[in-house]
């Protein structure tokens, strides 16, 4: 029987909740499969844990999660403890960095029974490959001067490296779908990295003849996440596009609740890192009311990055029976608990 080690990070806010239930729901799928089974290591690093230590994670915290196979994170962030940017760059984003966690995916689909608040949502399915590792969102850049004369500088850095990277992984994603790449651009307001960003794409195109491809200038590429969704299938996106059209993806949804996501390593020497998107969501904090789904459905991208897809696709089909159901949330319109959604769901499997 194979033995997966899992670092467990439940973090902040409703973290704590929807971990422990997305674990309930591993081990039944785990029991019902009977070929592996799941240990997880849980750890406290947290916005709390800043409080009282000083640091998000200890010094020798990268080292310690290194051993594991995946690490299944909750939510990071606190303001009212600690500023976003101090836990962000402390835990979430230091693991991604350290561990070359260079690519990003988040899904979005209709789930039967949950109401999108598009007026004609057209079972819209696509995913949104973002490249997670540089980007608008280098660390390059500075503050220099005072008063009115103070300068703020943030340089967008982009590599051909990178770049490639992120579309051959969206290409490859294509295979396995429609087969249709859209690459999302800005060439024309951002004058020396999206003309960059196109020329790559254009190369990179080259080498997948089958497929189709095209580019969109970010800003009408989100009108058409809200007009047309269903005509996207793989979207690939600079750092910064990616993470605005996926919180658009979560949306059309239903809820941010729902929205899933996956940090991926790709050359095999760190282990990879599964978190939904929702965030803390301070507001609900204790009420057991947060919606379970998005990180149950984390753990089922996690089941298909360990090669587990067939105990992934039950998962998957075992969420969207209970949503069908509309055993759901308040942030879906239902009146369940997180406890109960989760058992929901558990009972779908064991059928």
């Amino acid at each position: 029987m194979k033995k997966w080690n899992i670092a467990s990070i439940p973090g902040d806010g409703i973290g704590k909740e929807v971990v422990p239930a997305a674990e309930q729901v591993l081990h039944t799928i785990a029991d019902i499969h009977g070929g592996f089974e799941f240990e997880f290591t849980s750890f406290p690093w947290s916005s709390e844990y800043y409080l009282e230590h000083g640091v998000m994670m200890p010094e020798d915290g990268i080292q310690t999660l290194a051993s594991f196979d995946s690490i299944f994170l909750g939510a990071v962030g606190n303001e009212q403890l600690v500023p976003d940017h101090v836990s962000l760059w402390g835990l979430l984003i230091k693991i991604r960095r350290e561990f070359e966690q260079v690519i990003n995916m988040r899904p979005a689909k209709v789930l039967p029974g949950i109401a999108s608040p598009l007026a004609n949502p057209n079972q819209f399915d696509f995913v949104v490959v973002r490249e997670n590792s540089e980007g608008e969102y280098s660390s390059s850049g500075g503050r220099i001067g005072n008063g009115e004369e103070e300068i703020a500088i943030q340089n967008a850095v982009f590599t051909r490296k990178g770049t490639e990277r992120a579309m051959r992984f969206a290409f490859q994603q294509a295979k396995k779908r429609s087969g249709h790449v859209i690459s999302a651009t800005k060439s024309n307001g951002i004058i020396h990295s999206m003309p960059f960003w196109d020329e790559v794409f254009n190369d990179v195109s080259q080498d997948y003849p089958e497929m189709t491809t095209e580019s969109q200038h970010i800003d009408a590429l989100a009108a058409f996440l809200v007009t047309k969704p269903e005509t996207l299938d793989v979207v690939v996106a600079s750092n910064l596009f990616g993470d605005i059209l996926t919180d658009i993806g979560a949306g059309i949804m239903g809820s941010i609740g729902v929205a899933p996501a996956a940090n991926l390593n790709v050359n095999g020497k760190y282990p990879s890192m599964f978190e939904p998107v929702h965030g803390s969501a301070p507001d609900i904090i204790g009420k057991g009311i947060a919606n379970p789904i998005g990180q149950i459905w984390t753990a089922k991208m996690m089941l298909d990055h360990l090669g587990e897809e067939e105990s992934a696709t039950k998962m998957l089909e075992a969420i969207e029976q209970v949503t069908r159901l509309q055993m759901v949330t308040p942030d879906l319109g239902g009146n369940c608990t997180t406890e109960e959604v989760t058992n929901a769901i558990i009972q779908e499997l064991k059928r």
